[in-house]
């Protein structure tokens, strides 16, 4: 009897353990979910278009958090999803925000009069694309920038499709704020 008292106790044992990692792995897999939708989430860059300050994947880490709280601001780095609906999440750089007026002269963009000053550019020519996403209407310049919406474009000006191609994109697009590039450890660095 003292065998079979025994046997059930180790057989509970090991029910009890195997619940235990049951339910630890159910509890990591809902807190990781919780920190994917919320949180932030690693992202991989798909293109070029904000070379030198982000390389062609990349992986970055986006805050999901700020953008609750706050609207972006100008300079700050934005994940989106892709307004040709291709399923992508682009990258780009807030340049102007609602009723800020844009415009390109000599190569340099324009905000409400004053050029602005972007190093992150390498000196790269700043002009309007010739070419439009279909079902917009070309832009023309100056331009003010729509309420609730953003002015953005990638830091690799001569190689961007950016809002010069599909126009402002509203707010609540923004996915998320690009915090850090995490891999390649070579080109670990904050944003």
């Amino acid at each position: 009897m003292s065998e079979e008292i025994d046997q059930d106790a180790r057989n509970q044992n090991t029910g009890r353990r195997v619940l235990d990692w049951l339910l630890t792995i159910a509890a990591a897999i809902a807190l990781a979910l919780f920190i994917r939708v919320f949180v932030g989430e690693a992202y991989v860059v798909p293109t070029g278009s904000m070379l030198n300050t982000i390389q062609l994947d990349d992986r970055v880490w986006g805050d999901k958090l700020s953008y609750k709280f706050r609207t972006p601001t100008q300079g700050e780095v934005v994940l989106f999803d892709n307004p040709a609906g291709d399923g992508y999440t682009l990258v780009k750089r807030v340049i102007a925000t609602e009723g800020q007026t844009i415009d390109f002269v000599d190569g340099r963009v324009v905000i409400d009069g004053e050029v602005l000053d972007e190093p992150y550019t390498e000196g790269r020519e700043s002009a309007p694309l010739g070419e439009h996403m279909a079902g917009i209407d070309p832009i023309s310049y100056p331009y003010t920038v729509p309420q609730g919406s953003l002015w953005v474009m990638g830091d690799n000006r001569t190689n961007s499709r950016d809002s010069r191609y599909f126009g402002a994109i509203p707010v609540s697009d923004v996915t998320a704020k690009a915090v850090f590039t995490f891999w390649p450890l070579s080109d670990l660095r904050w944003l």
